[in-house]
């Protein structure tokens, strides 16, 4: 549990540089090139990521609640939604980006909010509520930067862009669903 916890801070501490040191990007730009430190920031991300998975797995499973029958279609619909947004965020914005202004950070916090109702162990209950709770205060920082005038919004590209997030979006989701789900985290989303 406590590898896991030291993944879980570390990840999340890692990706919140940017609301709690905001001048540290501009500092490891200056000094390592712009290159340099996509690159350090890549490593990091896939090392405590990857502490972040050891521990998870390796953490004993204390179940908290036993999640109701029927949670995980909950979680499956949901899921969709997530889906969508994630393939909003990754390519030209359409009205899908423009209108959620950060499609990664809700994506994020649907995916959080979606597995908290069929995952009842304290180490799923932790992972999520972390991750939820670090989309809604990126959510808050990226309200204050708007405010303050600093570029956080993508500019609309194209409607079209739309529909290839839709596509893109259930296409990821039905894989997750029927295979990709079980061969990557060990569990089936439906249970045959």
């Amino acid at each position: 549990m406590i590898l896991f916890l030291i993944g879980l801070v570390l990840f999340l501490g890692f990706h919140s540089l940017r609301i709690f040191a905001p001048a540290h990007r501009e500092q490891m730009v200056s000094r390592f090139g712009e290159q340099g430190f996509k690159i350090i920031y890549s490593v990091l991300s896939v090392l405590t990521l990857v502490l972040l998975i050891f521990g998870y797995a390796h953490a004993p499973v204390i179940n908290v609640w036993f999640p109701p029958a029927g949670m995980n279609h909950l979680t499956i619909t949901l899921m969709l939604f997530a889906s969508i947004c994630l393939f909003a965020s990754l390519i030209p914005a359409g009205h899908i980006a423009v209108k959620t202004k950060h499609p990664l950070v809700l994506s994020v916090k649907i995916w959080a909010f979606a597995h908290l109702f069929s995952n009842g162990d304290l180490v799923s209950i932790l992972l999520f509520v972390g991750f939820l709770a670090w989309g809604v205060v990126m959510r808050i920082s990226l309200k204050r930067r708007e405010r303050a005038g600093l570029p956080v919004l993508r500019p609309f590209v194209a409607g079209r862009y739309d529909l290839y997030a839709l596509l893109l979006g259930i296409v990821f989701w039905a894989a997750m669903i029927f295979k990709l789900h079980e061969l990557l985290i060990g569990v089936a989303p439906l249970p045959m």
